[in-house]
This record gives structure tokens, sequence and C-alpha cells, in this order.
């Protein structure tokens, strides 16, 4: 059979750092791991093409060379993916479905042929067994969680991995917390599930092989979901592996925050170059936090959680809603003096919505407090709940949030609060690539000379290059996130 697999176009919203990617000559930031994964549970003999069409557009010839098409993506899809669904439909190409939005959300698409729901290690081979028998079916299903430690290694020879930011690969699935807002736990789990430490270094000898080098986003729902495995099996493999090979890698994940509890954790993962991680904070008001369930952020500080983490050598981005049930009047101010004290440069504040089978999704369904179907954008100011507060002030006030945090002023203030905090480990190289000197003079133009705000910028460049000069090609990385962000603000 030939296959041809999709992967639909991301608007640009907070992460797809559309903006930021010009600047070092990238199309995305990251490939369509699911996709390429999913490949390579394919029967070797068949045919596979992927289109990835943040990277090139869609024509009636290749979906007329496929026998099927692979769809999958995310809510925030739903546009292109409906799209993809209206041109397969008009050649007559048949279509499979699968991945997170369409185990949520099956029902809301028509013209797919046959939906491979939760997670293919199981639907996937049930799907290919009936179809080789003639007698596929419509729907595949499962409330099992599979063993992960037999995943394939993804086909990576699909892709033009140099259009690419970072590559991706995945350790676990699953998340101990049960977030009222969060997907994670209805579609992988509570029980983290994880690959072996053979498997993980395969994949990582992999992408060695095909001669890729730099960042790494490793995709799991929260990487510290099992710590013991961690700091006795992985993370000693990986540091000896990096050693090794002079650290071709550096890796971005996602943590809860009680990583800033485990000295031991920190200091293995900073050696593993695991340094860049996302945490979710959601809000600094307590009664917010104990609505939605965050009980992990409740009794501790969390900014100095937070600069802990950042003095250990940890890059943190952070996660914010507006919106709950709970929040007082003065939770804008805040939101924006936390995330200020807080150095976190990458603040991502979105307003509260409701994924479908959530949690909060079923206690707002069941209170008449739905609207549409949530869209996936972290940021475009947009909710499909009807908040407690009223709207108007809900939206006056998180317009205020992300034009302060965003503005060059307020945003080249943490810039320099985390240069202050943190420490750069110690395999850390100053010396750029090339491709880092070109960003580097694209820069200097487009936010040093074109862009408004630029006396921040020039402050900013000179702290950092006489007070932290090994800190500086970061600083300037950080500046180009900035570029980005400021142009997702001015849409809202």
């Amino acid at each position: 059979m030939n296959i041809l697999l999709i992967y639909p176009e991301t608007p640009s919203t907070f992460w797809s750092f559309k903006d930021a990617l010009k600047f070092v000559s990238k199309k995305s930031a990251e490939p369509p791991l699911g996709l390429i994964t999913v490949a390579a549970m394919l029967p070797k003999d068949w045919m596979k093409k992927l289109i990835d069409l943040n990277l090139t557009r869609l024509t009636d010839k290749d979906l007329l060379w496929a026998d099927y098409v692979f769809l999958s993506g995310m809510n925030v899809h739903i546009n292109s993916i409906k799209e993809i669904i209206r041109k397969c439909n008009k050649v007559g190409t048949k279509i499979v479905a699968g991945g997170p939005l369409f185990t949520t959300q099956y029902s809301d698409f028509l013209g797919i042929d046959h939906f491979v729901l939760n997670e293919a290690e199981i639907t996937l081979p049930l799907f290919l067994n009936d179809l080789a028998n003639g007698v596929p079916k419509q729907i595949y299903s499962t409330y099992e969680f599979p063993d992960i430690s037999k995943t394939p290694i993804p086909m990576w020879d699909l892709l033009d991995k140099t259009k690419y930011a970072s590559l991706s690969l995945q350790y676990s699935r699953g998340c101990p917390y049960d977030c009222d807002f969060c997907s994670i736990t209805m579609l992988n789990g509570r029980r983290p599930r994880t690959k072996t430490k053979e498997q993980f270094i395969s994949e990582l000898d992999r992408l060695y092989e095909i001669g890729y080098r730099g960042s790494v986003s490793i995709v799991d729902d929260n990487f510290i979901g099992n710590k013991k495995k961690l700091k006795e099996e992985i993370l000693p493999e990986i540091i000896y592996w990096q050693k090794k090979r002079k650290y071709p890698f550096h890796f971005i994940t996602e943590v809860s925050i009680n990583l800033s509890d485990d000295d031991e954790l920190i200091k293995l993962m900073v050696e593993a170059a695991i340094t860049s991680i996302f945490i979710g904070i959601e809000t600094p008001n307590n009664d917010s936090l104990n609505e939605c369930g965050k009980t992990i952020n409740q009794k501790r500080n969390l900014v100095a959680s937070i600069k802990k983490l950042q003095q250990k050598g940890m890059i943190v981005s952070g996660g914010f809603i507006i919106g709950f049930d709970n929040d007082p009047p003065d939770i804008f101010d805040q939101q924006i003096n936390f995330i200020q004290n807080s150095g976190i440069v990458n603040a991502m504040v979105g307003l509260l919505n409701a994924p479908t089978g959530t949690h909060l999704y079923n206690r707002l369904k069941n209170e008449n407090r739905l609207l549409e179907s949530f869209n996936g954008n972290n940021m475009d100011g947009t909710t499909n709940i009807i908040p407690k507060m009223n709207y108007r002030e809900l939206i006056i006030g998180y317009t205020k949030i992300i034009h302060t945090i965003y503005s060059p002023r307020e945003y080249y203030k943490r810039i320099k609060s985390f240069l202050y905090e943190y420490k750069v480990p110690s395999w850390k190289t100053s010396l750029p690539d090339i491709t880092e000197i070109k960003a580097f003079f694209r820069l200097l133009w487009f936010i040093g000379v074109v862009e408004k705000g630029k006396k921040y910028f020039w402050k900013i460049f000179i702290y950092s290059l006489f007070k932290h000069p090994k800190k500086f090609s970061l600083a300037m990385t950080l500046t180009v996130y900035g570029y980005h962000f400021r142009r997702i603000a001015a849409t809202i």
C-alpha cells in the first residue's frame, strides 16, 4: 500500500515560535513525532511518505498517490484538519485518523473512514489485522494503557530534519497528578509508563547516526513521574552517553514543581543536559490551586522553588492560567508580580479552558457553563467556559497581563533577573555555531534597529555582554523569543 501521513498546520501560537524561527532559518519548532512513530508500526513493505503542512503544501497529486491518508493532530489543529479532510474527500482518498484530538472528539468529524483512537500500540494492530482480512471497522478504541517498552524507533528518514528547530523523543507517558483542566491522565493515565534505558539510548543513537546535533525535546507528560527509575537507571546512562560524545544534545522537557525538592535529581538532570524545563505554575492564588487539584504547587514558596532551579542550572518556562472560579479581583496584578519576581522569561498565560472529557469539562457541563469546543490555543484570549468573574473584567485583566509581561521593559527586566540567578552548567560551551552567528546578525537588525522598544534591548545587550559574558548567547536567544511573544501579544 501507499500511505501518506499528514501533519496539519499549526497556527501562530505561544509554542509555535513562528516569528522566532526565521532568525535560525527553520520552518517548524518540532517534528510530528507521533506520526513518524506510527509509520514505524506499519508493515515494512508499505510505501510511506510524510507531508508536514508547516513545511510544505498538500496537493491533489499527493492525495491521489495514496491508498490511505493517516492523519493526526491536536485541538489547535482543528481548522487545518478540517481542510485536509475536505481535500481527501474531494478526490476520494480514504482517511485513517488518530491522536489526542480524535480520541476525545472523533464524533465532531465527518468524512473519516476509520478512527484508530487512544494509543496506537494497542489499536493500530487491530485495525491492520482487520484491513488485511478485508473487514476494517470504523472505530478502534481501548481503555487499556500499553507497555511502551516495545514501541519502535521513529522513522526519521521520512523527515527533512534540517527544517526543524529541534527534534523529539519520548521516554514516558502518563502523569501521577490529576489536575482537573488537564487531559493527560484521561489520555495516558496516572501511572507513568517508561521505555527501557536500552530503548531510549537506541533512540539517542539513531538521532546521532543521522547527523543531528542540537536541541532535543523529550515530549513526556511529566518527565519526573518516576523519579526512582530516572535516578537509578536512565539519567546515569544519558550522562555516560553524552560525555562519551562531548554533549551533542541538550534537552527540553516538562516537569512538576516538586523537582525543586530533589537535589540529587536536579544534579543528574543538569549533568545530562536536561536543563530547559516547562512547569505548570498555573496561579499564585492558593484557593484557585485547590480548586483545580494542583496540590503539588500548594504549601510551598513557588518563587523560591523556581529560583533554586535556576541557580542549579535550569532554564524554567512556566504555564499560567486566568479564569478560575476562585480568582480574586486582584488576580491580574498577582500574576504579573509573580511572573516578574520569579524571573520566568517564557511565561505562557492563558484563559482557563475545559478540554473535552476532562474533570473540569464534566463539572462545567453539569453546571451548564460550557461554550463552543476548546480550540487548543493557549494564548488567543478565548475560553469555552462561562466564568464566575464578569467576562468583560476577565478580558480586560487578561489583556493587561499579556501586554505588561511582554512589553519590552518588563520582558527585558525578567531576562536580567534570570541571568542574575542562573548558573551555567559545566558542559555548556560558549562558542557559537554558524547558525547562531547568522541569527545574531538578524536580531541586531530586527530587534536592535527596526523594532520599537529597542533601547531596552541595547540595555540587556550591554548588561549581559559585560556582566554575564558566559550567558550572553542565552540572553540573545531569549531576546529572539521575546520578539515572537510580542507579536502574539499584539493579537490579544
